[in-house]
């Protein structure tokens, strides 16, 4: 019984230890009461169940799951390889008056659309774009961008011009990670011609002014044509490397072209892009964000930034400039979270 509870006078007493009235002997009021919370429980019970049975409203596609971790991105690759992550590829997509502009996912080096894409794909659709992604840069299998990077630059504008064709869209966007967000999309926009089809290029740890391999190259040095084997086998690695001949003829010129919006999106725990500014880039029109200025708890490094919800946020906010949400969450090297 509720302290508050006034008992009338025509409630039976019991003695101390005897058993409480039956529901037959106390008054009606309070019967009510009760029945009327248990039916209200019951409605609450039924309403929710029927909200989780009911279809989606016609013509509401279903969010998709979105998982901040790279054990989904291996998941995935080892389920269905070089797949289209969720949300991806639906070349029957139009873009909406909000978003006009489809978003292109480029991976990185040496990984592919299937492991890096399965938290931002399914994200970026869920907000209502219409998202694609490629395999470019080798040959069908696990690895991917690890051909000259020239190369890649053409397989990417051919792509470019796919999805400008079904989507009747002038222009794109362009999102990608390490050589997806820097070295190639930087070569394609300033000397490959690509500038005139894109509005956005936003980079998830990219290598916009290369990585510092030179200890790697130096180890490969003390084996007879250890570089030139290495150099075959991948020479985005050796394009990439922060004193090669491409990056210098890349850092030749300036770091924008005009017309293009620039974000860069970096950790400062980045092992690879050393030191993290050469992430960064310098122009008119470019933002660059470290995730760490945004959150504390942020520890992601190179792999674990493309899984990251910190970073994955700026990315929304680098394609919609009048969002400016913010997120904080733990983030874990090579994991993400």
């Amino acid at each position: 019984m509720h302290g508050s509870e006034r008992v009338s006078r025509s409630t039976p007493r019991t003695a101390p230890g005897s058993a409480v009235p039956p529901d037959s002997t106390r008054p009606p009021a309070r019967r009510l009461r009760r029945l009327r919370t248990r039916l209200g429980v019951l409605g609450a019970a039924v309403t929710m169940v029927a909200t989780w049975m009911m279809p989606a409203p016609a013509g509401a596609a279903p969010r998709l799951p979105v998982p901040y971790s790279f054990a989904a991105g291996i998941a995935a690759q080892l389920a269905a390889p070089g797949s289209a992550p969720p949300g991806a590829n639906d070349f029957g997509c139009r873009p909406s008056a909000a978003h006009p502009r489809p978003v292109i996912l480029l991976h990185g080096t040496l990984g592919n659309m299937t492991d890096s894409w399965q938290a931002l794909s399914p994200l970026l659709k869920n907000n209502g774009y219409c998202v694609f992604a490629l395999n470019y840069g080798g040959a069908p299998g696990l690895f991917q961008g690890y051909g000259d990077i020239a190369d890649s630059a053409a397989q990417l504008d051919t792509f470019v011009d796919r999805v400008r064709t079904a989507t009747g869209a002038d222009r794109v966007d362009l999102v990608g990670h390490s050589q997806g967000g820097g070295a190639l999309p930087r070569y394609y926009l300033q000397v490959a011609g690509g500038a005139a089809k894109v509005h956005d290029l936003v980079g998830l740890a990219p290598s916009s002014h290369g990585a510092n391999l030179g200890a790697i190259l130096n180890l490969l040095d003390a084996f007879p044509g250890g570089r030139a084997a290495f150099d075959r086998l991948c020479p985005a690695c050796t394009q990439q490397d922060r004193g090669s001949a491409f990056m210098r003829a890349l850092d030749a010129l300036p770091d924008t072209v005009p017309g293009v919006r620039y974000t860069m999106i970096e950790s400062r725990y980045d092992e690879v892009i050393v030191p993290y500014t050469l992430a960064f880039l310098t122009g008119p029109n470019v933002r660059n964000v470290t995730v760490q200025d945004h959150c504390g708890l942020d520890f992601s490094d190179h792999l674990a930034i493309i899984y990251d919800r910190v970073a994955l946020n700026e990315v929304l906010n680098a394609l919609d400039p009048t969002r400016t949400t913010r997120a904080c969450a733990l983030s874990l090297p090579v994991l993400g979270g």
